[in-house]
């Protein structure tokens, strides 16, 4: 398998497909302003050729913060791709296109992947993906592109999800998810008068939520939303963690960016050291695969932020991609596996 990395400062398309030969799939990310063009500029210059697209910013080892790239791969690959549209009322009503799509690729066992792009209800979509992803043990990682609209084959969907089946035809395939933040020691708390259509949390053990969390952080009413760059909380799914974003607050509660339901359990999370949980990372992977083609990742705004604002976000970046070929896009949700998380780095690696 190989994978081809390619940027335009201007924004245009052309641009990053300079050198770019016999590609079997195409992902492109691209500055709003230039989106619906580039989006036709693609389809005419590969026509026929696979390819899936969001509004994003694009990296390699640094960010395209204005322009846009494009992440092809070349060889050892088969490729299905496809879109899910009305996903905010209906997000099951095509999952008979990724069924064929599917059954055309014939994924065996821990080769076959899925990227997808999504703009909206995220996590509708991933619970409708989950059995999927069981049934046919596949590995998948995705995005929330920004503005409402991703593309598929030179088609934009403004209330869709869009989806590439990707078959390893000469090694296999793994998700992970990357967090660089850990529990508060003895901090439970139990979720109650939530509304789940505005990801909202009225109560924390019993108790209004904008409150227990001003209290458990020291901050002031005004900085809750930038301290949850420190302290976000996160939602017990066994023994894992997926980070709940705070986006602000309203009335006595706080609203999310990831749906939190009445019983759920939360607790409070610190930031750890982000080069020393990158290096965990690249440890694991290390242990998994002899060798790595490719990595194709997804890093929340929120993650490019801190590590920007920290001085550490092209060291990071440098540090993934001492194992091969590496590329992205900085998300604003991310998908593992059925998981809509926050926060989050996930990525998918290819043997």
């Amino acid at each position: 398998m190989k994978m081809f990395y390619g940027t335009g400062s201007s924004g245009k398309v052309a641009d990053a497909l300079r050198g770019l030969a016999s590609p079997k799939l195409i992902i492109m990310t691209s500055p709003a302003d230039h989106f619906e063009e580039n989006v036709s500029e693609l389809e005419k210059a590969f026509p026929g050729v696979p390819s899936i697209g969001c509004i994003a910013m694009g990296y390699e080892k640094k960010v395209e913060e204005k322009g846009v790239t494009v992440t092809a791969f070349t060889e050892g690959v088969s490729v299905a791709v496809g879109a899910l549209e009305n996903v905010s009322k209906a997000p099951a009503r095509y999952i008979s296109r990724l069924q064929d799509d599917l059954s055309r690729i014939r994924p065996g066992s821990n080769n076959t992947a899925i990227i997808d792009f999504c703009a909206g209800n995220d996590a509708g979509v991933m619970n409708t993906l989950s059995l999927l992803i069981d049934r046919y043990k596949l590995q998948l990682m995705g995005a929330t592109g920004d503005a409402g609209k991703v593309s598929a084959n030179g088609r934009i969907y403004e209330d869709g999800m869009v989806y590439a089946v990707i078959k390893n035809e000469n090694g296999k395939v793994k998700a992970y998810k990357e967090n660089i933040y850990t529990p508060v020691e003895g901090v439970r708390l139990l979720a109650s008068r939530t509304d789940k259509s505005r990801y909202y949390i009225g109560e924390l053990n019993g108790r209004p939520s904008k409150q227990v969390y001003m209290e458990l952080t020291g901050c002031s009413e005004k900085d809750i939303e930038n301290q949850t760059f420190t302290n976000p909380l996160g939602k017990m799914i066994g023994d894992d963690i997926c980070i709940v974003s705070i986006k602000g607050v309203e009335g006595n509660g706080i609203t999310c960016y990831r749906q939190v339901n009445d019983s759920d359990i939360l607790t409070l999370l610190q930031m750890n050291d982000p080069m020393e949980i990158a290096q965990n990372t690249i440890n694991a992977i290390k242990s998994d695969f002899n060798k790595v083609s490719g990595i194709f990742s997804v890093n929340c705004v929120f993650r490019y932020l801190v590590l920007q604002d920290r001085g550490e976000l092209n060291e990071y970046l440098g540090k993934i991609a001492s194992l091969g070929t590496s590329c992205g896009l900085v998300g604003y949700g991310e998908h593992y596996n059925g998981q809509f998380v926050n926060q989050t780095m996930t990525c998918m690696v290819f043997e």
